[in-house]
């Protein structure tokens, strides 16, 4: 089966949520989340993350993670992971009560499929411009590797490359890791979305992706870069690229700050009125 093919598939029984100027969504991915250990990527930033879920919580916004969230190749047990990061699953509670939570699962958290909360696909449709609704989805399918063949690519990871990540060697096989692989895989997605005429917003990659000018490919970026985080705000019809980071004012006194990175880029052109509280 093909990039298209997979992509084709995953669309077709996609979630469709409305997308119009008063929607405001903040599309997440790549958290990885660990157990806690010197390999657990997620640890160093778990408190951007949970400080940037706060600000979206209390602004109205609905989560929508696009994959990866849990670290499930290098880590065997789900239970590990929730308990450690007890916090952030509080956090998915209070979203999920609102009605503003949607978990997409991704090459390294696939056996989430499972649970039919998990998803392979989302659509933000737009009543008022249907060419500019969002394809939301983690981006592994651009791999036969990472999709088809998941369950050797995860053997892979666990009991080979992550020993040898250990003592500096990288996977050469990781779209996040290797820039080649990372520019086939983002190729193959954006071809996929001009062929189709619809504007693609994955993760996957780990590479954050909003260009100024019009595009069919976004990326979100990952949870587990070096010193940040990076997200896809959505509001008001436009799409923000930006980064949660550690900042200290003039008296030293550390604080966490969202700084934009691109953006923001106008999506849907429409004369709808939102009122201020009126949030979908």
């Amino acid at each position: 089966m093909s990039t298209a093919s997979r992509l084709d598939r995953a669309f077709s029984q996609a979630l469709v949520l409305p997308f119009h100027n008063c929607s405001r969504y903040v599309l997440i991915s790549d958290c990885h989340r660990g157990v806690g250990t010197s390999s657990d990527n997620f640890l160093k930033n778990q408190h951007l993350y949970y400080a940037a879920m706060e600000h979206y919580y209390r602004n109205g916004f609905t989560y929508i993670e696009l994959g990866d969230g849990e670290e499930l190749w290098e880590n065997r047990k789900l239970r590990n992971i929730t308990e450690i990061h007890e916090d952030i699953y509080c956090m998915f509670a209070r979203f999920e009560e609102s009605g503003r939570l949607h978990l997409l699962y991704g090459n390294h958290n696939i056996v989430r499929k499972k649970n039919p909360a998990f998803l392979e696909a989302v659509i933000l449709y737009s009543d008022a411009m249907p060419e500019k609704s969002l394809y939301l989805t983690h981006g592994h399918q651009a791999s036969f590797l990472n999709s088809t063949l998941w369950r050797l690519a995860r053997f892979l990871v666990r009991y080979f490359w992550s020993p040898l990540e250990n003592l500096g060697f990288l996977d050469p096989t990781s779209a996040a890791k290797n820039y080649e692989v990372k520019e086939k895989c983002e190729e193959s997605l954006r071809r996929w979305a001009e062929a189709h005429g619809h504007i693609l917003v994955a993760g996957h990659t780990h590479r954050p992706v909003l260009p100024e000018e019009p595009s069919f490919y976004y990326n979100t970026g990952s949870c587990v870069h070096p010193r940040c985080i990076t997200c896809i705000e959505i509001q008001r019809g436009e799409m923000t690229l930006v980064k949660w980071t550690m900042n200290a004012r003039a008296d030293s006194v550390l604080y966490v700050a969202r700084e934009v990175i691109s953006g923001p880029v106008k999506i849907l052109n429409t004369n709808q009125y939102c009122s201020r509280n009126k949030v979908i």
